[in-house]
């Protein structure tokens, strides 16, 4: 009897351990194909805060790491590749185990276009409020249509990530500042010219989009300066159709007629 019951207890144990056995097999090849084999494959790539590009764009641009697995995956290169779009202000890359490339992007938001001839053709670039110039995105061409056109600047080419020369930027500020109020004060302006002068300074013209007449100003664009310039207009409009141009600065008002 005390023998059965050696033997029982035995192969209780062998059970146990057999189960136990089983169990941390299982467990493992759990980790392996949840975990493990992952990490080898080619990682899953989530890319957040996109407005006018698309995931396919950023395959596209990570298409030399398509074969490189989790651990291979190069997260600095991957965001200096990134960042060599102009278009793009900021990038985040981040490794998520076992499989996951997470990508933060901040896209550069125009503030003002220009123009620029390339072998012959005029091509829309978008300048964001740090100056930076960037190509005009597909996406983004039904959405400017409060984005002033800026006429004027010394820029004659287009260099990834280049900049409008220092002496402009303040315009950049005040249009973006202008820009970032509630009221829409650039559906009134369709182009702003600059208008270099000798002392090396410059003032600018503003051409309304609702008249065909060109308004001098000095470089102090604001709030206050537009409406301004829009009563001026309001008289100016009540004067006749012959008005071609209107000078404001030096503290006066004063017109030219045809």
């Amino acid at each position: 009897m005390r023998l059965r019951r050696i033997l029982l207890i035995k192969k209780i144990k062998a059970i146990k351990i057999i189960f136990a056995i089983l169990c941390f097999l299982l467990v493992g090849e759990l980790i392996v194909y949840k975990y493990i084999l992952p990490s080898f494959s080619s990682p899953k790539i989530s890319v957040t805060g996109l407005s006018s590009y698309t995931p396919e764009d950023f395959a596209e641009k990570l298409a030399p790491f398509s074969n490189a697995n989790w651990f291979d995956f190069d997260v600095d290169q991957a965001a200096a590749v990134i960042s060599n779009d102009a278009g793009i202000d900021s990038v985040v890359v981040e490794k998520h185990f076992p499989d996951k490339i997470l990508i933060k992007v901040e896209e550069r938001k125009p503030v003002a276009m220009i123009f620029l001839m390339d072998n012959g053709i005029s091509s829309a670039l978008e300048i964001d409020k740090n100056g930076v110039i960037f190509p005009q995105r597909a996406a983004e061409v039904n959405d400017n249509s409060y984005m002033p056109i800026i006429s004027g600047l010394p820029v004659e080419y287009m260099a990834q990530g280049m900049r409008i020369p220092l002496k402009y930027r303040p315009l950049i500020d005040q249009i973006a500042r202008i820009k970032s109020l509630p009221q829409q004060y650039f559906a009134s302006v369709s182009e702003i010219c600059v208008l270099p002068k000798d002392t090396g300074n410059y003032e600018l013209a503003l051409i309304p989009a609702q008249a065909k007449v060109k308004v001098l100003t000095d470089r102090s664009l604001n709030e206050e300066a537009l409406k301004y310039m829009m009563i001026v207009l309001d008289v100016v409009n009540q004067l006749g159709s012959n008005v071609t141009e209107v000078d404001l600065r030096y503290g006066s008002v004063s017109y030219k007629t045809r």
